[in-house]
């Protein structure tokens, strides 16, 4: 079976792939590094030859919502034609737990519609909503130079970016779903905490400040709007195991 990743240059495409082939699977990797241009078609058709299973984890650029919009509308739809006319048999999307309920930012609506695309396309499809990455919220406290760092204190269900690799990787080779699904972390935080931890374990003096009106790609979030339902998978990897894990100097490969 051959399955092509689009995006697969990226942080979950690189893992997918990996797990992908280490299961003997034919795996094609598809991003513009790749020499596939899912914006402009470039390549496209010829990476979707004979694939079965074509999954998209690309992202945008830029994640300013207009910008964003136009990234995944025009790759939304030239994807679903492209699949339909090479005979894709299942279109895997990954998109981001709250997706419906934080609908006032602009990167949400765009995300939104890149779901309605994959469903609207006639294609078989399974999306996969998952909550935020660890390896995301690790960079978005540590980045900047201010003295304090505001962030809300809504709660999180944080994954690792090999787990959600994981659960794409059962979606890709198992039956299309013709459903959206959740994947999260097998905990429960709040985000003022998850930032704390990071800070001490970096060696971070920067303080942290809940703020309930922080934005969050744009959008205020309540308490409760980045959780999953009742019915998600629940990935193994917790975050204090991660975050050791993430502290360890990599090893220099071999000459």
């Amino acid at each position: 079976m051959k399955i092509v990743v689009i995006g697969g240059s990226g942080r979950i495409g690189r893992k997918l792939v990996f797990n992908l082939r280490q299961d003997d699977y034919r795996v094609l990797e598809a991003s513009p590094s790749f020499g596939v241009d899912a914006i402009s078609g470039f390549g496209l058709d010829e990476a979707l030859d004979g694939a079965e299973v074509m999954v998209d984890v690309s992202n945008s650029p830029t994640l300013e919502g207009d910008a964003a919009l136009r990234f995944f509308e025009t790759s939304g739809l030239r994807l679903t034609a492209a699949a339909r006319a090479a005979g894709v048999r299942h279109h895997v999307g990954l998109s981001i737990v709250g997706t419906d309920r934080l609908q006032t930012s602009g990167y949400f609506r765009a995300k939104k519609r890149q779901e309605d695309l994959i469903k609207a396309s006639g294609l078989p499809f399974s999306i996969l909503r998952s909550t935020q990455f660890f390896e995301f919220i690790a960079g978005v406290v540590q980045d900047g130079a201010r003295a304090e760092v505001a962030i809300s204190p809504a709660c999180v269900q944080p994954i690792s970016a090999l787990d959600v690799a994981d659960a794409l990787a059962d979606l890709a080779t198992g039956a299309p779903l013709n459903d959206t699904v959740e994947v999260a972390g097998p905990e429960r935080f709040r985000l003022t905490d998850l930032a704390a931890e990071v800070l001490t374990a970096y060696e971070d003096v920067r303080r942290v400040v809940p703020d309930p009106g922080a934005s969050y790609f744009g959008a205020i979030i309540e308490e409760a709007s980045l959780l999953p339902g009742r019915n998600a998978r629940i990935a193994p990897l917790r975050f204090d195991d991660w975050l050791r894990s993430s502290l360890q100097p990599t090893t220099p490969a071999s000459p």
